[in-house]
Protein backbone atom coordinates (compact mmCIF):
# COMPACT_ATOMS: atom_id res chain seq x y z
CA UNK A 1 0.00 0.00 0.00
CA UNK A 2 1.29 3.44 -0.90
CA UNK A 3 0.05 7.00 -0.72
CA UNK A 4 2.35 9.49 -2.40
CA UNK A 5 1.76 13.21 -1.98
CA UNK A 6 3.14 15.84 -4.31
CA UNK A 7 2.67 19.50 -5.16
CA UNK A 8 3.96 21.15 -2.02
CA UNK A 9 6.40 24.04 -2.06
CA UNK A 10 7.02 27.67 -1.22
CA UNK A 11 4.35 30.19 -2.15
CA UNK A 12 3.69 33.82 -1.30
CA UNK A 13 0.67 34.84 0.78
CA UNK A 14 -2.41 35.00 -1.41
CA UNK A 15 -1.01 32.41 -3.77
CA UNK A 16 -2.24 28.95 -4.71
CA UNK A 17 -1.00 25.39 -4.67
CA UNK A 18 -2.54 22.12 -5.74
CA UNK A 19 -1.60 19.02 -3.77
CA UNK A 20 -2.02 15.53 -5.20
CA UNK A 21 -2.04 12.16 -3.49
CA UNK A 22 -1.78 9.01 -5.56
CA UNK A 23 -2.82 5.70 -4.01
CA UNK A 24 -1.78 2.19 -4.95
CA UNK A 25 -1.98 -1.30 -3.52
CA UNK A 26 -5.55 -1.00 -2.28
CA UNK A 27 -9.04 -0.42 -3.69
CA UNK A 28 -8.90 3.37 -3.69
CA UNK A 29 -12.55 3.86 -4.59
CA UNK A 30 -13.71 2.16 -1.39
CA UNK A 31 -11.89 4.55 0.91
CA UNK A 32 -12.82 7.92 2.31
CA UNK A 33 -9.89 10.26 1.89
CA UNK A 34 -8.60 12.96 4.18
CA UNK A 35 -6.01 15.69 4.16
CA UNK A 36 -4.35 16.50 7.46
CA UNK A 37 -1.68 19.04 8.25
CA UNK A 38 0.82 19.49 11.03
CA UNK A 39 2.65 22.71 11.76
CA UNK A 40 5.82 22.79 13.88
CA UNK A 41 4.99 22.40 17.56
CA UNK A 42 1.31 21.78 16.88
CA UNK A 43 -0.93 18.72 16.76
CA UNK A 44 -2.00 17.19 13.48
CA UNK A 45 -5.15 18.90 12.22
CA UNK A 46 -7.86 17.51 9.94
CA UNK A 47 -8.19 19.82 6.95
CA UNK A 48 -10.65 18.17 4.58
CA UNK A 49 -12.56 14.94 4.03
CA UNK A 50 -14.15 13.44 0.93
CA UNK A 51 -16.28 10.31 0.85
CA UNK A 52 -15.36 7.31 -1.26
CA UNK A 53 -17.75 8.29 -4.07
CA UNK A 54 -16.82 11.94 -3.83
CA UNK A 55 -20.42 12.94 -3.08
CA UNK A 56 -19.76 14.61 0.25
CA UNK A 57 -16.97 16.85 1.48
CA UNK A 58 -16.22 18.60 4.73
CA UNK A 59 -13.63 21.22 5.60
CA UNK A 60 -12.06 22.68 8.68
CA UNK A 61 -13.41 26.15 9.45
CA UNK A 62 -9.94 27.58 8.96
CA UNK A 63 -9.88 26.60 5.26
CA UNK A 64 -13.54 26.83 4.22
CA UNK A 65 -13.99 28.91 1.10
CA UNK A 66 -10.27 28.71 0.27
CA UNK A 67 -9.52 24.99 -0.09
CA UNK A 68 -11.30 22.49 -2.32
CA UNK A 69 -10.85 18.74 -2.15
CA UNK A 70 -11.64 16.44 -5.06
CA UNK A 71 -10.86 12.93 -6.23
CA UNK A 72 -10.49 10.90 -9.40
CA UNK A 73 -11.19 7.27 -8.60
CA UNK A 74 -10.23 6.16 -12.10
CA UNK A 75 -6.74 7.52 -11.44
CA UNK A 76 -6.70 6.63 -7.71
CA UNK A 77 -5.79 10.20 -6.91
CA UNK A 78 -7.10 12.84 -4.55
CA UNK A 79 -6.43 16.55 -4.79
CA UNK A 80 -6.40 19.59 -2.55
CA UNK A 81 -6.68 22.93 -4.33
CA UNK A 82 -5.47 25.62 -1.95
CA UNK A 83 -6.20 29.26 -2.79
CA UNK A 84 -5.68 32.52 -0.92
CA UNK A 85 -2.95 30.89 1.11
CA UNK A 86 -1.94 32.42 4.42
CA UNK A 87 1.25 32.06 6.47
CA UNK A 88 -0.74 30.07 9.02
CA UNK A 89 -1.34 27.41 6.35
CA UNK A 90 2.34 26.53 6.57
CA UNK A 91 2.60 22.88 7.56
CA UNK A 92 3.38 19.39 6.38
CA UNK A 93 0.29 18.10 4.58
CA UNK A 94 -0.55 14.41 4.85
CA UNK A 95 -2.90 12.28 2.80
CA UNK A 96 -4.93 9.61 4.62
CA UNK A 97 -7.10 6.78 3.33
CA UNK A 98 -9.64 5.29 5.73
CA UNK A 99 -12.23 2.58 5.44
CA UNK A 100 -14.55 1.55 8.23
CA UNK A 101 -14.89 -2.17 8.88
CA UNK A 102 -17.75 -1.99 11.37
CA UNK A 103 -18.37 -4.69 13.98
CA UNK A 104 -16.25 -2.78 16.47
CA UNK A 105 -13.11 -3.31 14.40
CA UNK A 106 -10.64 -0.46 13.96
CA UNK A 107 -10.75 1.16 10.51
CA UNK A 108 -8.22 0.42 7.80
CA UNK A 109 -5.94 3.44 7.84
CA UNK A 110 -3.13 4.35 5.43
CA UNK A 111 -0.91 7.43 5.43
CA UNK A 112 1.35 9.21 3.00
CA UNK A 113 4.77 10.56 3.87
CA UNK A 114 3.70 14.20 3.75
CA UNK A 115 4.54 17.21 1.61
CA UNK A 116 5.76 20.55 2.93
CA UNK A 117 3.76 23.69 2.21
CA UNK A 118 5.39 26.98 3.17
CA UNK A 119 3.55 30.27 2.78
CA UNK A 120 5.93 33.18 3.14
CA UNK A 121 6.95 36.39 1.46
Amino acid sequence: VQLVESGGGLVQPGGSLRLSCAGSGFTFSRYDMRWYRQAPGKERELVAVITSAGDSKNYADSVKGRFTMSRDNAESTVFLQMNSLKPEDTAVYYCNARRSRGRGLPPLDYWGQGTQVTVSS
